[in-house]
């Protein structure tokens, strides 16, 4: 019997398939959720480099959230990803979500991010 975590990287590896074949060259937006924090990076896999990378644990917003593990601070780290990205001259991505189900914090930093200026 597998267990919880083998069940999660099979899902993750699942999902990373499908976006191979519908990226076309375009970089990577990849989510990391925890407990307490959630992460996110731009990844170029030509390159194998991240590019650009925004967490929950980061001062700016650590100074508005107690707890990096909602909502809103989801949001925050959607907008800071897209800003850096667009420092960067990022704008087409295509959004890794892992074994996450897009709802919840994992929803609300795509849309932060799209709003932000991200296309994907």
């Amino acid at each position: 019997m597998k267990t919880q975590r083998e069940k999660m990287i099979r899902r993750a590896q699942r999902n990373r398939i499908r976006l191979r074949k519908l990226a076309n060259g375009r970089l990577r937006l990849t989510v990391f959720r925890s407990s307490k924090f959630i992460y996110a990076q731009i990844i170029d896999d030509t390159a194998g480099k991240t590019l650009v990378q925004a967490s929950s644990q980061e001062d700016v917003v650590k100074k508005e959230h107690k707890t990096g593990a909602d909502k809103t601070a989801a949001s925050l780290v959607g907008k800071l990803i897209a800003e850096r990205a667009s420092k960067e001259g990022v704008k087409d991505v295509v959004f890794d979500r892992g074994a996450y189900i897009f709802h919840g914090r994992v929803k609300a930093l795509a849309e932060a991010a799209r709003e932000g200026g991200l296309s994907f």
